[in-house]
């Protein structure tokens, strides 16, 4: 991968045992709209997706299930957040794990990529998570003060015992209909997390949550923004059905 975009020749606090070296990136399309990036790091490469946005200071940072990878539920939810968020600014950052499925390494990951956005300028960041990556972001969002807040979709329960330390809005999104990791796993973590929080459960939703893409893409593209400008959340339990 060619390309020096960024070099941070200094340890920040936040990274743990988890330092980052330097950054390459390459375009992804002509246009330069989205930058395939590689984080340098002491434990090994990053890989990940960059879709920047000049004059924005929000960031969001996505990442996945226990396999990885950088496209999201609900139908490449991930690829499409940077359109959904364009009005505000944000800059998105899809982060494809060095160890999946190891919860520590993966929350390093995310902080890894937290330190990277504040590096190019972003003040406030959300943490979005689906599945293993639920619990990879709510712990992500308890160790580093730049969070707003944190989206955890369809999450496990390892991970989230400390949840009550989080210390930032919280958001939850399950589906009813998930065979894998039951709603139970979200109601839980919201009875445990402390305010401000909000619990949003589809009646007829999967693991994937494809049957509630649309309505996905719209609470995130209002909830998002919102977080990043710290504006006040409005919590609560809501479950919804399609029809």
């Amino acid at each position: 991968m060619s390309g020096m975009m960024w070099d941070d020749p200094e340890p920040k606090p936040e990274d743990l045992s988890l330092r980052l070296l330097r950054v390459a990136a390459a375009p992804l399309d002509e246009e330069g709209r989205a930058l395939r990036l590689r984080l340098e790091t002491t434990r090994g490469n990053i890989d990940a997706v960059l879709h920047p946005v000049e004059g924005g200071t929000g960031a969001v940072v996505c990442v996945g299930g226990a396999m990885g990878g950088v496209d999201g539920p609900a139908d490449n939810l991930y690829a499409r957040l940077p359109a959904l968020l364009a009005p505000g600014l944000v800059t998105v950052l899809r982060i494809d794990y060095r160890e999946p499925d190891n919860l520590e390494e993966c929350v390093l990951d995310v902080l890894a990529g937290c330190s990277f956005l504040r590096g190019i300028g972003a003040a406030d960041l959300v943490l979005v998570g689906h599945s293993f990556g639920g619990a990879v972001v709510i712990k992500a969002g308890e160790l580093h003060d730049a969070v707003a807040g944190v989206v955890s979709m369809s999450p496990q329960l390892h991970g989230t015992r400390e949840v009550e330390n989080l210390g930032k809005p919280l958001l939850l999104v399950h589906g009813m209909a998930d065979t894998i990791l039951n709603h139970e796993a979200s109601e839980d973590i919201y009875r445990r997390a402390l305010e401000p929080k909000r619990i949003v459960l589809f009646a007829e939703a999967g693991h994937s949550l494809i049957q509630a893409r649309d309505a996905i893409d719209t609470l995130l593209a209002e909830w998002i923004p919102a977080r990043l400008a710290r504006a006040p959340m409005d919590g609560g339990r809501e479950e919804h059905e399609f029809h």
